[in-house]
């Protein structure tokens, strides 16, 4: 009887505890409050041709009217991108994400709209990384990022009365590369489109390789992939990186303990090392080259871009050609990190600029570039905008296609640099390279990339006394200079060199050495600054496309570009050049013996091998500088 009325107690009471269950003192849908706000929110999910639907944030302006859209697409969280979750009551201070050139935006009275890409965030569908071109080989399916961008525009112009039904597209890095992909097929209300930084080719020398040298980022690829929101942080179980990679042995080893083998890119890109169709095939400069020329374009490119510092250029040559009126194409190179334009400018690291070059670039360039296309004013904005290191001025310039004649720096005996070549018998500077030891690219300990500090964002201008003495390290180093030298363009090196081993790498710097004291500076006394850096990884000496395993002890040449370069080495400063052969943990170390795939090279494969650089004779090695008058 005891459970018998136990069991009726529970039933009369069930529908209290239903109720109770069902009591939720929160709305069902949360509307925000925008009293006193000096724009509108909305929130979209615009559809795409395939049914797909991409969340969109669209900013208006209030009493918006006959304006111009400026979008960005992105994987990095459209939402968080414009504020959501803060009070931010003015359009200024809702800007304050990845992407938003907001005096430009705001002053501009632009339509803002960011949106996630396909699988990332609050849009649907399915997650790839730089999405090639659809119904290819490398994308079987029936949409891509032009063709999403050329659906989201039609949806825009036809449900925005208060726009003008004119649109450009911005965005740095990743959403750079989507800034590039609607030149495929613009829609017709495109009319403007500025890339900056953009991602163009992977394995050339923007994110994942630089001629064939693999950058150890998988922790990017991990944390963009794995899940939709980048809620599964990348697991590091050091606080030096160049302990984490060490102990890995291999990057493969290192990506698998990371569980990206199961991550769909990370095993193409581990299938393909070498610069073969899959990278050839999307390579946006390449893909852009056959296409017509729609829309006017500015590349926006940082002379010391730590992340994607082949991009905007390698586009820019692509597209000035089709130009032929000379106003379609525009160039802007400024002395900054990955994305510094829309940061401070003032300095980069030490190095200051005597001005705050990202203001005076997106008051005097971009904001007027913009408006001309999307509100019709006039503007003066040249075909070249380029920062001059060195003399720290801005120049405005035709073009910047044209490479002027190149001029020879020879590496000379008693490790001197110099125009001249040697006299007398071949001779070599020798060093031995070590794996077990590398040659890092900034201080231990190595921290991971992070835009908190200089650490990551402007080691490319860090002083390279960090290295320079060590005696796996080669520094040839220039008399003081009289009279200014100049370059602009892209500095070739020439290296004829011999290994003991089997495989290498070749890291050569071309480096401006301060005066030994700077009164007005004096931290900078003696200064090491690299214009221009970077690794070839030796086994596609005879073709991108395919490794060969090199000849020990055997003098080979090996040719490579440096990055694009606008500086003045002035009086008082001296030209250094240095020479190593890892460049670590940023790039993968060589095992110095051939195997088919560094990826997954094992321990035994890693050896010492000693390195012989031409520094006279026929063969010898050079820089050749493309110096200006």
């Amino acid at each position: 009887m005891k459970a018998r009325w136990l069991l009726g107690a529970t039933l009369a009471v069930s529908p209290l505890t239903a109720q109770a269950q069902t009591y939720d003192e929160r709305p069902a849908k949360l509307v925000p409050p925008s009293e006193g706000f000096n724009y509108e929110r909305r929130i979209v999910e615009i559809p795409m041709r395939d049914g797909v639907k991409l969340h969109t944030v669209i900013l208006l302006p209030k009493r918006a009217h006959d304006a111009g859209i400026l979008m960005t697409r992105t994987p990095y969280n459209a939402d968080g991108m414009t504020g959501k979750g803060g009070n931010n009551a003015d359009l200024a201070t809702s800007l304050t994400g990845y992407d938003n050139a907001t005096d430009v935006i705001v002053d501009g009275g632009y339509i803002r709209v960011v949106q996630d890409v396909r699988g990332k965030y609050g849009s649907q569908g399915i997650a790839m990384m730089n999405p090639p071109l659809h119904d290819t080989a490398l994308n079987p399916t029936h949409t891509d990022d032009s063709t999403d961008t050329y659906d989201t525009i039609d949806w825009l112009v036809k449900h925005l009365p208060e726009s003008n039904r004119k649109v450009g597209i911005l965005g740095i890095s990743y959403d750079g590369f989507l800034s590039l992909m609607p030149l495929i097929n613009p829609h017709p209300a495109l009319v403007v489109a500025v890339p900056e930084n953009p991602m163009v080719d992977g394995w050339r020398g923007d994110d994942w390789f630089h001629n064939g040298a693999f950058r150890v980022g998988i922790d990017y690829i991990w944390e963009q992939i794995a899940t939709r929101d980048n809620s599964s942080p990348y697991a590091r179980t050091t606080y030096d990186e160049y302990d984490a990679v060490m102990r890995a042995g291999s990057t493969g080893a290192l990506a698998t303990a990371h569980g990206l083998d199961q991550i769909g890119f990370w095993r193409k890109i581990a299938a393909h090392p070498a610069y073969d169709s899959f990278w050839q095939a999307q390579a946006m400069d390449q893909v852009l080259s056959r296409q017509p020329l729609k829309v006017p374009v500015m590349l926006v490119h940082g002379l010391w871009d730590q992340e994607d510092i082949y991009g905007a250029t390698a586009v820019y040559r692509a597209l000035k050609p089709k130009d032929t009126a000379g106003n379609m194409v525009y160039l802007t190179m400024g002395p900054w990190y990955h994305g510094q334009q829309i940061d401070d400018g003032k300095a980069l690291g030490d190095i200051q600029w005597d001005q705050d070059t990202a203001k005076w670039w997106r008051r005097q360039v971009l904001g007027p570039f913009l408006a001309h296309y999307l509100k019709g004013t006039p503007m003066d904005v040249a075909p070249v905008t380029a920062f001059q290191s060195g003399t720290n001025q801005w120049q405005r310039l035709p073009s910047w296609s044209a490479q002027p004649a190149m001029t020879k720096l020879y590496l000379q005996p008693g490790d001197a640099v110099g125009f001249a070549p040697a006299a007398g018998l071949a001779q070599t500077a020798d060093y031995v390279s070590d794996p077990a030891h590398p040659v890092t690219n900034v201080p231990r300990p190595v921290r991971p990339v992070s835009y908190e500090d200089n650490h990551w964002k402007a080691w490319l201008v860090g002083d390279q006394r960090i290295v320079s003495s060590r005696p796996d390290v080669l520094t040839f180093t220039g008399p003081v200079l009289t009279q200014p030298v100049t370059i602009a363009g892209q500095p070739v090196v020439h290296l004829t060199a011999a290994t003991s081993g089997t495989d290498s790498d070749w890291v050569v710097k071309l480096i401006d050495v301060y005066p030994d004291q700077v009164p007005s500076d004096p931290k900078m006394g003696g200064y090491q600054l690299a214009v221009g850096m970077d690794i070839f990884r030796g086994r596609y000496r005879e073709g991108l496309d395919h490794a060969v395993a090199l000849k020990p002890g055997v003098p080979l040449a090996y040719s490579w570009a440096l990055p694009q370069a606008n500086h003045v080495f002035l009086p008082g400063h001296r030209i250094m050049v240095q020479v190593q052969s890892s460049w670590f943990p940023l790039y993968d170390r060589n095992p110095q013996s051939f195997v088919p795939n560094i990826f997954y090279a094992k321990p035994a494969d890693y050896v010492k091998a000693t390195q012989q650089v031409m520094v006279s004779g026929p063969d010898q090695s050079y820089i050749a500088l493309p110096i200006v008058p």
